[in-house]
């Protein structure tokens, strides 16, 4: 029996405010939840064959074309209403750029400047890089460093998005309601996703529990969901976009699995 075959624990991981949450499920046991500081640290307490799926850009490019990278691309038409949701990835340059912490807001919209404009020189159609974007951006470069100084990595972490996670759970149905409105959770939306999770296999009592200190709850759901996109990939069943996955200029894949 293959490694990705054989009984294994699987994750599913999603940045939050105090670093990582992550699911997980050891074979055989219920679902457990927890917050690490760095994804060095959640690796070090999973088994070391744990497969996870993380909801975090892996893989970057040198230059961003239309849309993003081709996964981009590939999902947001299967999503609908929910496809503002996939956020497009700008060069590499553009998201090293500046990797200095900021002590204060004004230079944290400095550093968001200088990344637009390195990410403008680096895009065609040119492109800034949004808000949003931009605060995830020490989390990818986390993600990249690791994966780039600790290649035997690759073969078992791989990226997820948690609509696209839905989507493949929902029957290949975009969810009909958004997680957030103006950035506030919207209950409707985190109901459907908890019926849905619940249906697919996950306890009611796991998924209404609170979660971590440091995550907020679409974190926790998010990171269940792509935790069932690491136990198919385990088991072989996982959605590739594109497939077969490509690479970049380091080698890492260039893929979202669902």
């Amino acid at each position: 029996m293959s490694e990705r075959q054989a009984a294994r624990t699987i994750a599913g991981a999603d940045g939050c405010k105090a670093g990582w949450i992550a699911v997980w499920r050891h074979p055989g046991e219920a679902p457990e939840t927890g917050v690490f500081a760095t994804f060095a640290d959640l690796m070090a307490f999973l088994p070391p064959n744990t497969m996870i799926a993380v909801d975090m850009p892996i893989g970057l490019p040198e230059f961003s074309g239309h849309g993003g990278r081709g996964p981009e691309a590939l999902v947001r038409p299967l999503l609908g209403e929910r496809q503002s949701s996939v956020f497009s990835i700008p060069s590499r340059a553009a998201l090293y750029a500046d990797t200095a912490e900021f002590t204060t807001l004004d230079a944290w919209y400095e550093a968001h400047r200088r990344a637009s404009e390195v990410a403008g020189a680096t895009s065609n159609p040119r492109r800034a890089i949004s808000i949003q974007a931009f605060g995830i951006f020490p989390k990818i470069r986390e993600l990249d460093g690791l994966l780039r100084t600790r290649p035997e990595l690759k073969g078992r972490i791989i990226e997820s998005h948690p609509e696209v996670a839905f989507w493949a759970l929902n029957g290949r149905r975009a969810m009909a309601l958004p997680k957030k409105i103006k950035g506030r959770v919207n209950p409707a939306g985190m109901a459907e996703r908890k019926a849905l999770l619940a249906d697919r296999g996950l306890l009611r009592s796991f998924l209404d529990r609170a979660p971590p200190p440091g995550a907020a709850e679409d974190d926790f759901l998010d990171a269940a969901a792509v935790m069932l996109v690491a136990e198919r990939f385990s088991r072989g069943e996982a959605m590739c976009f594109p497939d077969p996955p490509g690479a970049d200029a380091h080698g890492l894949p260039v893929a979202i699995w669902a």
